[in-house]
């Protein structure tokens, strides 16, 4: 397959497998660079589809699928981590340049190859064990004691796949229906963090404030950056963690190293090798966001700032609520967008144009300035009143005493 550029414009071609809101995202900031992303989307009406100028539709696990968006293009690399393996050494074997390749992605796709890595390494994780039957669920407990977290090897994200046991009989329900597990200690949490780092095909690395991101039901509802409260030793000493992940596993482009804080330190949670939802605060909270970094990592374009704009940026995503009716589509949600914009005029809003449904990640909403309980309270309000067209109470408290609006850029 021959590695070509853009015929109009004479620049790369990246192709992004996906079309999701990562995917997206990605596509705003490739404009922004004269650049043509190309998205391999499942349907016509997915996010990324929706927005981007060149789009094949195709499925993930499609070889030919694959080799047809990846022709001619300079490089292909993901908003998700679902591609088989073998697929993907079968186009670098056909000449395609994949960023992450395989042999880094797949300590995203399998979490028992990334905890053996993490353990020939040396860093620091919960206490894990592969598991095919309840004796050793058992035997595991018994050493770490219960609960056990019970996590399947491949396929899970945002709390799908995991799964909290008390005991044998619940531990044999899983098995059963899974076949093989991952076992792990679940450890006393002071928090949860994320360190993003991106990589150059040479090495070159640029490194994010540590964030803390607020989970609910499994969910990311919340991320505060930089990560309030923590010491300047832990937050490098995060930093340095995810750029020694990334240069043993070789990573080309975005990796977000998902953290538990606990009393002695961090231990890695999971990967991601790809744009993260712990980083769409860069888009407006940094010199140069995740998106427009990954595809200057995966086109070894020389690594952009990444000093935040404000002193304190909180993103909150908009998640689907009880029910989905028509204030969520066509003139509702035009309506719904027109309100929030009137009382949040410093708050910024990123719709994602997907169907809406119970705790999907809808879109997300961004508000920077110095003051963190200030900050937080708009863009949580901002994107409660987006989920449900309710005001919170909190908000109506500042509008009438005063809040910090951010500084302006």
């Amino acid at each position: 397959m021959a590695d070509r550029l853009h015929p109009h414009t004479a620049l790369p071609v990246v192709a992004m497998i996906g079309g999701g809101q990562l995917s997206r995202m990605t596509h705003q900031a490739a404009v922004a660079l004269g650049q043509s992303l190309r998205v391999l989307a499942a349907t016509p009406d997915e996010s990324a589809a929706l927005v981007a100028g060149e789009v094949h539709l195709g499925d993930h696990d499609d070889l030919e699928a694959l080799r047809r968006v990846a022709d001619g293009a300079t490089v292909v690399t993901f908003d998700h981590e679902h591609v088989p393996t073998d697929h993907l050494r079968a186009l670098e074997a056909a000449g395609v340049r994949v960023a992450p390749g395989p042999g880094a992605l797949v300590h995203a796709q399998d979490k028992l190859v990334m905890r053996r890595a993490l353990a020939d390494a040396g860093e620091p994780q919960p206490a894990w064990r592969r598991v095919t039957s309840a004796d050793e669920v058992g035997a595991f407990a018994e050493e770490h004691g219960w609960p056990v977290v019970l996590k399947t090897p491949r396929g899970g994200y945002d709390g799908k796949g995991v799964f909290v046991v008390q005991g044998r009989d619940q531990a044999a329900e899983l098995l059963d229906r899974h076949g093989e597990l991952l076992a792990e200690q679940r450890v006393p949490l002071v928090r949860e963090l994320s360190a993003q780092v991106a990589r150059s095909p040479f090495g070159q690395v640029a490194v994010w404030p540590v964030v803390e991101t607020v989970q609910r039901n499994g969910v990311c509802a919340e991320v505060l950056a930089p990560a309030p409260d923590l010491p300047d030793q832990l937050a490098t000493a995060a930093q340095e963690l995810a750029v020694r992940i990334a240069d043993r596993l070789g990573v080309v482009g975005m990796l977000a190293v998902e953290l538990f804080q606990t009393a002695d330190g961090v231990l890695v949670n999971e990967l991601a090798m790809r744009p993260h939802n712990s980083g769409h605060w860069t888009i407006e909270g940094s010199r140069t966001s995740q998106f427009e970094q990954h595809l200057r990592a995966v086109l070894d374009y020389p690594l952009g700032a990444t000093a935040m704009t404000a002193p304190v940026a909180v993103m909150a995503n908009v998640l689907g609520g009880e029910a989905a009716d028509d204030t969520w589509t066509g003139p509702g949600l035009d309506e719904r967008v027109h309100h929030f914009m009137a009382h949040w005029p410093d708050v910024k809003l990123h719709w994602y144009g997907k169907t809406p449904r119970r705790g999907r990640k809808l879109g997300h909403v961004t508000a920077l300035g110095t003051d963190l309980t200030q900050v937080r309270a708009r863009a949580v309000a901002a994107a409660r009143y987006l989920a449900d067209g309710v005001i919170d109470p909190a908000f109506a408290f500042e509008q009438e005493h005063g809040h910090d609006h951010g500084h302006q850029r």
